[in-house]
């Protein structure tokens, strides 16, 4: 059994006993290194957040597993972080993504018309400060694509009448680029960047 079918027969398993109504979050690992509930706690708050997201994911695998990652557990609201491994990828085209990520939504909204849905923007990347090891990904998955790709995400949020939300400000250099300090390999943000994104994060999560 691979990790990630691993994470989706152990979601299964909590979704049995989590409560319905809640806060969801699903995507890749961006999505899933993002310790939502570490923060909350240590605030004290006591708001309710799933994250049901896997790292690799693409937004194809994401639409496969719908029902373990959002439907089950009937969401009010539900975050979403998926495709930036679809942008890793240069055999796969920008609008295949966006096709992708336009069903999702679709899909969210035909099993659970009540529950509001938020398109988080592509968070950058740093090609100067990556690992060798990460440097071929960086050349495909560029910050000019990642811009390119949130133009389209909050089309489709637009479309839908749902919401996209931009929280990358804290996260950028003067150049644009995901702050050296802030990413554990160029790509991927370590706690001290998730925190100087969740303020603005928990506007969303608690209004």
């Amino acid at each position: 059994m691979t990790d990630k079918e691993m994470k989706l027969e152990r979601f299964k398993e909590e979704n049995k006993n989590a409560v319905k109504g809640q806060i969801v979050l699903t995507g890749s690992s961006l999505m899933e290194m993002f310790p939502v509930n570490k923060f909350l706690a240590e605030r004290g708050s006591d708001t309710i957040v799933y994250n049901r997201a896997i790292g690799g994911y693409i937004t194809d695998e994401l639409m496969q597993v719908l029902d373990t990652c959002v439907f089950e557990l009937k969401p009010r609201r539900v975050f979403i972080n998926i495709g930036t491994n679809d942008l890793s990828n240069s055999r796969i085209p920008m609008d295949r993504i966006m096709e992708h990520y336009d069903s999702i939504i679709s899909s969210i909204e035909q099993r659970l018309p009540k529950t509001e849905i938020y398109l988080m923007a592509y968070y950058p990347v740093n090609y100067e400060a990556a690992a060798e090891n990460m440097k071929e990904c960086l050349k495909i998955r560029t910050n000019e694509k990642i811009t390119e790709a949130n133009a389209l995400v909050k089309l489709i949020a637009e479309k839908h009448g749902q919401h996209y939300i931009d929280i990358n400000d804290g996260l950028k250099d003067e150049q644009g680029r995901l702050k050296a300090e802030y990413t554990i390999e160029g790509l991927h943000i370590n706690e001290q960047g998730y925190r100087a994104i969740f303020d603005d994060f928990l506007k969303y999560l608690e209004n």
